[in-house]
């Protein structure tokens, strides 16, 4: 049985820091698709960073524009757990955070080629 379990959202002000855990089970994590999108209210889930199995133990990671220089994407293989080390956040960054697994993705981009999903974790930024 597939689960995947996003922790570490929460309320922080605009500039602070959080880190998204996601806990995978029930696949090989080592050579799934790993990724993170958000929703905000009234909004299209969208893609905000993944990462891709690049030869035996490296990955490669993708990044939204929007994202880009102040989000981290990693993988704990042993530990089966996904991060989204997210810095300087912006009240444009305030959304609910999902966990995804993919496997044989064409489009990394889009939220129909993944598999498996999180329940999400609630992301609050104030100004």
């Amino acid at each position: 049985q597939v689960q995947l379990v996003e922790s570490g959202g929460g309320l922080v002000q605009a500039g602070g820091s959080l880190r998204l855990s996601c806990v995978a089970s029930g696949f090989n994590f080592r050579t799934y698709v790993m990724g993170w999108f958000r929703q905000a209210p009234g909004q299209e889930r969208e893609f905000v960073s993944s990462t891709r199995r690049n030869g035996i133990s490296d990955y490669s990671e993708y990044y939204a524009d929007s994202v880009k220089g102040r989000f981290t994407i990693s993988r704990d293989t042993a530990k089966n757990t996904l991060y989204l080390q997210m810095n300087s956040l912006k009240p444009e960054d305030t959304a609910v955070y999902y966990c995804a697994a993919g496997r044989g993705i064409a489009d990394i981009f889009r939220r129909s080629e993944y598999d498996y999903w999180g329940q999400g974790t609630q992301v609050t930024v104030s100004p």
